[in-house]
């Protein structure tokens, strides 16, 4: 660094005791002329830093002996250390502190994530910051350990390579609870790569048991200290496995030196490990009895640190949450209680009393004795033996000596450390078994590890622990030193640009002097297995090993002390002492206490010691290694070793990602930065390190875009252009001469350390003087137009003056001209007065006179008007008398009269009242009976057609033969004569055939005879039954019956017998069976004349034609006839029909037609019968009719003209016979509902303009109604359910089927049609009585069927309404959710307020912006109100519609603007208020008021950013002003504001003042709104029963072909 950079006003900074760094401006800068340089620096205090040195030594040491230099304002606060043009260690701290004091915790530092811990509740790890960071790149969101582990997973899948997550850091900084979070993000973030099946909490089961481990690990191996209430006295490298898909199907756990002495003591303000104080809490009264559990207090081993209890935690709560997290991985309620019982055991041995003055003892009746030997299942007595025994075996002998009362103590402690770390090997080699089994192992493609590792510890004294701890650490930063360097190398190289070989400093060494052959451990391991080894020998071979000139640098021996070392670690030097290294290396028992326990009557206990062996030996728990492995004895330092170099294999095979947590005070007060305390940790944490890796590089690089967005002001507009590259190069040739201050690469430019300074400098020199150039021109524009102002303001004064003289002048004129002009109206008016004065006074005069002539002449008319009326009253009231008289009399004459006249008719109703039920019943047995009957006749009529044609034939062969004969006989007589006596055809087959026609002849005028005969009797007989109908209805509705009336009934009854007796003689005339005919109240006669002529055929032919008008105008299928019938035909004898009657009880089941017909013989004996359906047989007689219309000539119409057959006019009055037909065509109807009107509908195009008809909207929800309905009216109930089944399952089809922009349309539309259907279905349900169906269908109608079938439509109709309101929301926001942030957060409509955040200087070249515009937003909110109202959507169903969708709206883009930095600026809140402000224009446009209340929080986020920041009340402000947004909020988005160039940065105290704000434990301050779930539609309230008209007009479009049957239903119902 040159010492030109140093100029008056400078920052530098120095060292501070307090602070660590304080920053002081230079004052003056004093260069003697011999070389002799003197700096004075002033900091914020007043106190002076003066710098002194020589030039010389400056250029030798290029400038590392001076002040560092402050970073500028702009850099101040940055996410990522990198990027400060200063990468020094004040520098760092500085920034650390900075963002810490505004409440950030996170910085980037590289390749490294520095978390500091805050000591306090942050809302930053909730479920919504998760899915905010899924899918997201790391840096487009700021600094957070979800970007870490979200870019982890992203180049697992992108490199197929596994992972690696280093978390490291002292105890207290927060190791435990990141690894907590990085783990739940991974079992909990939404990836659409992954597809696990999830549970009610959103994760599948593995991920389940992967969260659960957490609790355990913590109630097992956490402990409260000093530092840290939660502090993980073990290190943790969790494995999280996925599959080929991404999905995580399993986890392993490794652990790493548990801390096995704080089993037996802690020290003061510490405590044991928590679930022993679980267990004291939260065991029940059963097992604190058996167990002896009483109080905390009782314990030996829990009560030394003198802390029973953690501020704010609840022992009892945390076992049960230990027992739910062990019942979650597998373990079992009954292994559970093992372990606690083993738990129990321990703590009850650290209370065993060892006494004696020499040889310890203990006592027979010792309770905890006692109570531990019970539990561990091992005999009492020899437990308490090798106590306080020891045995050396020789080998002649085996020598037993009591031990000493401090080894007796040693021992106890030694078994209960050993039997509690078998227990928790055992514990996480259950979990390892049961989250990672065979079957998982053998799917798993890749994982990603997280490594809870604990961090550099120097104390005052420092032990075995801390040796192993230092030596993981310096392993772990040798390879971040690689990993950095390789990386920082690979950018070079890639960047193609010339670099130089970075010298760091490889710790290499002391690694191999701990771990080599003769190093540390070796040495330590050796000692460890001589019998007579101890702790000073083994220093000493430490001190003759290692003390040589090879090891200087590294390993130091200390000047007063014999029995320690010191070990110069990266970090810090560090002084171990050497007392009890070998024990704690050791850390074995006895072999008779190994024995004893090995052999216990546990099993559990055994079972753990035997998996903590094989673990530690490395191998697997099989039974032929049980007992080899119990005799095995490595040292813990040998088995650690291995261990750390398993994990460093497993580290370097990944790709690695670190986490640097900080600690930022000891007294865990929640957001005070103690300075030197965090730069001693990243001095430890290689975080420096890092960096000095860096600066020795180019530590800042920018890409060519950001360079020339950042410094295009610094060169003329000529260079500007679209080649960033070559612009770059213009810039830095005009501002850089030095040429190795940087390296243009392919993408980026390098900078070595403290050029951007010197760039923003530049930049800001720049900005000034283009600033100054616009003030003067600003000022001479101000100047030039007040010249102009006072110059026109004294013409207009000049101007005003003489406009004053001019108006005075006129005033005068038009004074002398008004008087002139009043006196001469004046004189005016005083005549014109009196005149109308004299005029007045005679019109009063007159008027006088002429009233008073009036009045005499009005009296007399009034008196003549008053006799007259006199006279008139007088002789009406004469008249009126006698009329009354009259009519008095004549109405009591005419009441005795009627009166004796209705007792007599009353009698006789009373009587015939008696069996109306009973004639009701025969007569519609009648009825049935005549319907058989008219069956017969149609029979018989085509039997007579078959006649009719063989007459036809003869009689045609017989004229030929005729005419032949006439001809032969007129030309040549004699060849008569001859043919006579040698005839061509045989005379006696002339005979018979002459015989067969006169036969034929008379038997069809037999049968036209009898055919006559017959319509004359079923005329009479009609016409008695439709007598006997219309008795019965005059009874029933004039008189009810009483059981005296008898002589009615019987004449009624002998009358029904005779009708009887009429059918069946007409079945034996016929001989055939008469139950097809039908049955009428009224006939139409038969012809008239009894020869059989026909009548006028012109009467025939209007008939015929005008009713088959009348037909196919009214049914579809009429129109279907191939060819026209413009025939004759005979006049008919219809199918009688009694207007308004209702057909008779319908069979329910059994819908096949039975030609079989009742016994008329069972009908003479009056049985009952139920008439059989005739409806086909009636239909077919109307298509053959129809069929040889065409080809029956006049001739034949003559011969049938008295055959009695069904008109077409009958069937029309009878449309009950074909809606049977057309129900019964399951097949056909079913085709055209699910073809015609669903699959093939062609949904009409929604227009505000041209606003369709309902009807032309939901027909297809009046048809299916209208089916339906007719359904349950005639009893179809079965083919009705499977109708409605096929009918919904269709329409969700349609709606599921169209995917993407295309769903508006017709989810909008069949989501109203199903409404519209549902609200046809409530409303049939409440028109069809139970009365009516069982008169219609039958008694055995099941009602209960009709009842729950109804019940389930309304139901699924109701569940098809909601699937399709679903399915059209999801579809709704996929197309909305791309469309929200770039339309509301980053389109930039609004002019003059354009940002510089996204690419201002390249936008105004090309003209780029967002994907998506408020436009094209806009558009789709009008698409999708435009169907809803044009498909008649309820507006209860538009509002949630479209509420939900603005909420959406509100939701995503507050969370999008409060998770990005960039964007919180008062131009950006100008432009999302003026999206906004859109938005509630078109609510209001489209009433839509509560829609507003959606974007509130966004609008009042946009307020915030608006509102002036600088002091407590413009603070208090924001609070008012925002009243909707949380403390958390408010903190968030004041903390991200970028302030501009021109802006006076938000004050640290302001930020703490806010910061004070945010309650610790508030639920309901959160940081981010609740996300709106894509897959979620919202809740969906089903509208009203619409008031549909069942009786309304139906329609069909025309364009609607084959759906004959439907038509025909639906004017058939209209009929």
């Amino acid at each position: 660094m040159s010492l030109d950079a140093y100029a008056k006003g400078t920052k530098c900074w120095f060292i501070d005791d307090k602070e660590g760094w304080i920053s002081a401006a230079l004052t003056t800068k004093d260069v003697a002329a011999d070389g002799k340089v003197t700096l004075t620096f002033a900091d914020d205090n007043g106190k002076d830093h003066v710098f002194s040195s020589t030039t010389a030594k400056i250029e030798a040491d290029k400038g590392a002996s001076l002040p560092p230099m402050r970073n500028p304002p702009l850099l101040e606060g940055t996410e990522d250390l990198t990027n400060l043009s200063y990468l020094n260690e004040p520098a760092v701290l500085s920034n650390i502190k900075t963002r810490y004091s505004l409440c950030n915790i996170y910085t980037y530092s590289g390749i490294v994530l520095i978390a500091a811990n805050p000591f306090a509740r942050v809302n930053l790890y909730s479920q919504d910051i998760i899915q905010a960071y899924s899918g997201r790149r790391r840096g487009e969101l700021e600094p957070h350990l979800f970007a870490i582990a979200e870019d982890a997973y992203r180049c697992m899948i992108r490199d197929e390579k596994n992972q690696t997550i280093v978390v490291s850091g002292e105890s207290g900084a927060g190791k435990t609870v990141s690894a907590k979070f990085i783990m739940r993000y991974f079992a909990t973030a939404d990836d659409s790569e992954r597809g696990t099946v999830a549970t009610k909490t959103g994760m599948s089961e593995t991920e389940e048991q992967i969260l659960a481990t957490n609790p355990i690990m913590e109630a097992f191996g956490n402990a409260k200290t000093t530092r840290n209430d939660n502090s993980s006295r073990f290190g943790k490298f969790t494995e999280i496995q996925f599959d080929k898909e991404r999905n995580i199907i399993g986890a392993k756990i490794r652990t790493y030196l548990l801390e096995r002495s704080r089993l037996n003591y802690q020290p003061e303000n510490e405590r044991n490990y928590h679930i022993f104080y679980q267990l004291v809490a939260g065991a029940p009264p059963s097992e604190k009895k058996e167990l002896d559990l009483q109080s905390i207090e009782q314990f030996h081993y829990l009560k030394q640190g003198g802390v029973p209890t953690i501020s704010g935690v609840d022992d009892a709560a945390e076992f049960e949450i230990t027992q739910r997290a062990l019942s979650t991985i597998g373990i079992s309620v009954q292994v559970q209680w093992d372990i606690f019982r083993l738990l129990a055991a321990l703590i009850h041995i650290g209370n065993i009393q060892v006494t004696g003055r020499t040889d310890a003892m203990i006592s027979d009746d010792d309770p905890s004795l006692i109570t531990a030997s019970r539990v561990l299942g091992i005999p009492l007595t020899e437990f308490k033996k090798w106590l306080v025994k020891k045995q050396i075996v020789t080998r002649s002998e085996k020598i037993v000596s009591s031990l000493r009362v401090d080894q007796s103590l040693i021992v106890r402690d030694s078994v209960a450390k050993y039997i509690y770390s078998s227990l928790f090997d055992w514990l996480v080699n259950n979990i390892n078994a049961s989250l990672s089994s065979e079957a998982v192992a053998s799917k798993i493609h890749s994982f990603i590890g997280v490594l809870d590792i604990y961090g550099f510890e120097h104390f005052k004294k420092n032990s075995f622990e801390q040796f192993c701890i230092n030596y993981a650490n310096e392993k772990l930063q040798q390879e971040f030193n690689q990993h950095v360097f390789k990386l920082e190398q690979e950018e070079y190289v890639r960047e193609k640009i010339d670099w130089k070989f970075i010298e760091f400093s490889d710790n290499q060494p002391c690694i191999e002097m701990i771990e080599g052959k003769l190093g540390v451990l070796s040495l330590l391991d050796e000692e460890s297995r001589l019998p007579s080894g101890s702790d000073q020998t083994w220093c000493n071979k430490l001190f003759n090993q290692l003390g040589t000139e090879k090891h200087k640098k590294w390993f130091i021996k200390p000047r007063f002390s014999n029995s320690a070392f010191t070990i110069s670690h990266y970090a810090h030097d560090v002084t171990y002492d050497c007392d009890g290294f070998l024990e704690k290396n050791r850390d074995t028992l006895p072999d008779e206490l190994l024995n004893l326990i090995k052999n216990s009557d546990n099993e559990f206990l055994e079972e753990a010691l035997m998996t903590s062996a094989t673990l530690g030996a490395g191998g697997s728990l099989t039974e032929d290694k049980r007992k080899s492995v119990i005799n095995r004895k490595p040292t813990l330092g040998s088995i650690f070793k291995g261990s750390l170099i398993q994990l460093m294999d497993t580290i370097n095979s990944t790709n690695v990602h670190y986490i640097r947590c900080l600690k930022p005070n000891e007294a865990k007060q929640p957001w005070v930065f103690d300075a030197p305390m965090v730069l001693g940790q990243l001095r430890a944490c290689g975080v420096l390190e890092t960096i000095r890796i860096s600066c020795a590089g180019y530590p800042s690089r920018w890409s060519f875009p950001e360079f020339v967005e950042r410094y295009y002001m610094l060169v003329n507009s000529e260079h500007w252009g679209f080649d960033t590259q070559k612009m770059c190069s213009a810039i830095l040739e005009a501002t850089i001469k030095e040429a190795d201050k940087y390296q243009v690469g392919l993408t980026k430019i390098f900078f070595r350390a403290g050029l951007l300074a010197y760039m923003e400098k530049l930049r800001t020199d720049k900005l000034n003087a283009y600033a100054t150039m616009i003030q003067k021109n600003v000022r001479r524009f101000v100047c030039q137009k007040k010249y102009q102002r006072l110059r026109l303001a004294t013409i207009k004064i000049q101007c005003f003056a003489r406009k004053m003289q001019a108006q005075r002048a006129t005033r005068v004129l038009r004074q002398e001209r008004s008087a002139v002009m009043l006196q001469t109206f004046l004189r005016g008016y005083v005549q014109r007065k009196k005149f109308i004065e004299t005029r007045n006074h005679v019109l009063r005069l007159q008027c006088v006179i002429r009233a008073k002539q009036a009045r005499i002449s009005f009296q007399g008319l009034r008196e003549t008007n008053g006799a007259i009326k006199i006279q008139q009253i007088w002789r009406g009231i004469v008249a009126r008398r006698q009329y009354k008289k009259d009519i008095s009399a004549i109405v009591l004459a005419q009441s005795c009269i009627r009166r004796n006249k209705a007792r007599k008719e009353l009698m006789a109703l009373k009587a015939e009242a008696r069996s109306v039920n009973h004639l009701k019943e025969v007569s519609y047995r009648l009825e049935g009976k005549v319907v058989e009957l008219t069956r017969a006749l149609d029979l018989a009529h085509q039997q007579n057609k078959t006649f009719d044609s063989q007459v036809v034939a003869l009689e045609t062969q017989v004229r030929l033969w005729k005419e032949k004969y006439e001809l032969s006989q007129q030309s040549k007589s004699k060849e008569i004569a001859h043919a006579a006596e040698n005839p061509t055809v045989p005379k006696n087959e002339f005979e018979t055939l002459k015989a067969a026609n006169v036969e034929l002849q008379s038997k069809y005028n037999e049968s036209i005879e009898k055919v006559r005969t017959l319509d004359q009797e079923i005329a009479k007989l009609t016409e008695s039954l439709a007598k006997t109908k219309e008795e019965i209805h005059k009874l029933a509705a004039q008189a009810k019956v009483k059981p005296e009336d008898s002589e009615t009934v019987t004449a009624l009854r002998r009358e029904n017998q005779y009708v009887r007796e009429q059918l069946a003689q007409l079945s034996k005339a016929t001989g055939r069976d008469t139950s097809s005919f039908p049955v009428t109240s009224k006939v139409l006669s038969p012809p008239s004349s009894n020869n059989g002529a026909m009548p006028q055929p012109s009467m025939h032919n209007q008939l015929a034609q005008g009713t088959i008008d009348k037909y196919e105008n009214s049914y579809s299928f009429a129109k279907e006839v191939p060819h026209k019938i413009n025939t004759t035909l005979p006049p008919s004898v219809p199918i009688p029909h009694t207007n308004g009657a209702k057909l008779g009880p319908l069979p329910k089941v059994g819908r096949n037609r039975s030609n079989s017909t009742p016994d008329i013989a069972a009908l003479e004996n009056g049985a009952l019968f139920k008439p059989q359906k005739t409806t086909n047989s009636v239909f077919d007689n109307l298509d053959n009719h129809s069929r040889t219309a065409k080809t029956m000539s006049s001739d034949d119409w003559s011969r049938r003209i008295a055959r009695a057959r069904p008109s077409i006019h009958s069937l029309i009055e009878q449309p009950e016979v074909e809606i049977m037909r057309i129900l019964e065509d399951e097949e056909g109807l079913q085709e055209e509902i699910l073809s015609g009107l669903i699959k093939n509908m062609k949904i009409p195009s929604p227009s505000l303009s041209n606003l369709p008809m309902i009807k032309e909207i939901m027909f297809p929800a009046h048809m299916i109604g209208l089916l339906t309905t007719q359904m349950w009216r005639y009893g179809f109930i079965k083919e009705s359910e499977r109708l409605m089944i096929n009918v919904m399952q269709a329409i969700q089809q349609q709606s599921m089927a169209i995917v993407g922009d295309d769903t508006i349309i017709p989810c909008a539309y069949w989501l109203s049609n199903v409404h519209e259907l549902l609200s046809l279905i409530c409303i049939s349900e409440q028109e069809i009585t139970r009365e009516e169906l069982m008169a219609r269908c039958g008694d055995d109608y099941d009602w209960a069927e009709y009842e729950q079938l109804v019940s389930t439509v309304k139901y699924e109709l109701e569940c098809l309404e909601y699937n399709i309101f679903h399915v059209w929301m999801k579809s709704l926001k996929k197309q909305l959710n791309k469309m929200i942030i770039p339309a509301i957060i980053e389109s930039q409509a609004l002019p003059g307020f354009i940002t510089n955040d996204s690419g201002r200087f390249f936008n105004k070249l090309i003209g780029s912006g967002p994907t998506f515009s408020m436009d094209d937003l806009l558009m789709l909110f009008n698409k999708i109100w435009k169907a809803m109202s044009c498909y008649y959507v309820e507006h209860s169903v538009v509002r949630q519609v479209m509420t939900e969708l603005l909420k959406m709206v509100g939701v995503t883009g507050f969370n999008d603007l409060l998770m990005r930095r960039n964007f919180c600026t008062w131009k950006r809140a100008m432009q999302i208020q003026y999206n906004i402000t859109r938005i509630e224009e078109w609510c209001k446009g489209h009433d839509l008021p509560e829609g507003t209340l959606q974007l509130e929080h966004l609008m009042q986020a946009t307020k915030l950013l608006q509102l002036k920041k600088a002091s407590h009340n413009d603070i208090e402000i924001i609070y008012d002003v925002c009243w909707m947004l949380t403390p958390t909020q408010v903190q968030k988005l004041v903390q991200n504001y970028m302030i501009a160039d021109y802006e006076v940065p938000v004050s640290p105290d302001l930020i703490k003042a806010i910061a004070l704000r945010v309650a610790a434990n508030e639920k309901n301050d959160t940081l981010m709104l609740d996300a709106i779930s894509l897959e979620d539609a919202g809740s969906f309230e089903t509208p009203e029963i619409r008031d549909v008209d069942l009786d309304g007009e139906r329609y069909l479009p025309s364009w609607l072909v084959n759906l004959s049957r439907l038509k025909s239903l639906m004017h058939l119902v209209v009929v």
